[in-house]
């Protein structure tokens, strides 16, 4: 039987393992290395994330504004985001797009995004949530 010594420090725990876990490993065949399967996303994280972008003009996230229209997720992690804004002339045309975009990209197992920003049917206030009303006195 063969030990192997690791070097340990103060810093490591005495209880910790020798490798990683085996589904952060590669997997070896005789064909090769196989990578593990990349996460599969959910639609939870990817509306989790969407929420994390707010019109910088409203105190609320475009989620419960409700500016997304749609959202796809492929079986390879393409995400695609169908998405308007409040009017055509909206002055975060340009941010608010590419800000969902950074947000859905950084969820484990996503290998791309698109987001579509789309005008018909056009946005009105009924599409918004009711806490999204609550926030902004709109009952």
């Amino acid at each position: 039987m063969v030990r192997r010594r690791r070097a340990v420090s103060e810093d490591t725990p005495m209880d910790a393992p020798l490798h990683a876990p085996a589904e952060t490993r590669a997997a070896w065949t005789p064909d090769g290395e196989v990578k593990p399967a990349a996460p599969k996303v959910s639609e939870d994280a990817v509306i989790a994330a969407i929420a994390t972008v707010y019109d910088p003009e409203i105190p609320v996230d475009i989620y419960q504004l409700g500016l997304v229209y749609a959202v796809e997720i492929a079986d390879d992690g393409h995400v695609r985001v169908e998405m308007t804004l409040t009017t055509p002339s909206c002055p975060s045309a340009q941010e608010l797009p590419s800000q969902l975009e950074d947000a859905v990209r950084a969820i484990d197992g996503v290998s791309d995004v698109t987001v579509e920003v789309v005008w018909d049917p056009p946005w009105d206030p009924s599409r918004m949530s009711e806490d999204a009303r609550l926030a902004l006195n709109m009952f």
